[in-house]
């Protein structure tokens, strides 16, 4: 890939908030972790978090979207505590992590709001 992490951490940073609308919308957020080697790691948090369908929303909301917007041959890991998707060593990141979340009301908030 073209990029350094340091280019590809700050398109995804900027680029993150209009991703993370499908994630908003269900309780969910996203922190941005950082990128080595053209990888990009973050966590699912909310309800989101520890979700059985985060995988399917890394790579079917988050990963797409951003392919579409940055570049199409970038991957996107959630850390989820499993060894093999524990972020490596050496990530060029920010001091603290980006914490992406919308509204914190999610479609279960919503649905109270009615009833």
């Amino acid at each position: 890939m073209p990029f350094s992490d340091e280019d590809i951490y700050e398109a995804v940073n900027g680029h993150l908030p209009g991703v993370s609308t499908y994630v908003d919308s269900h309780g969910g957020g996203i922190t941005l972790l950082g990128v080595k080697d053209s990888t990009v790691y973050i966590r699912l948090i909310g309800t989101c978090q520890g979700c059985t369908m985060s995988l399917m929303t890394t790579k079917m909301v988050v990963q797409k979207e951003l392919r579409r917007v940055i570049h199409p041959e970038l991957n996107i890991i959630n850390d989820d505590g499993t060894p093999e998707n524990t972020p490596p060593e050496g990530l060029f990141k920010v001091s603290e992590p980006v914490i992406v979340q919308g509204s914190n009301e999610g479609w279960i908030d919503k649905i109270k709001r009615i009833f």
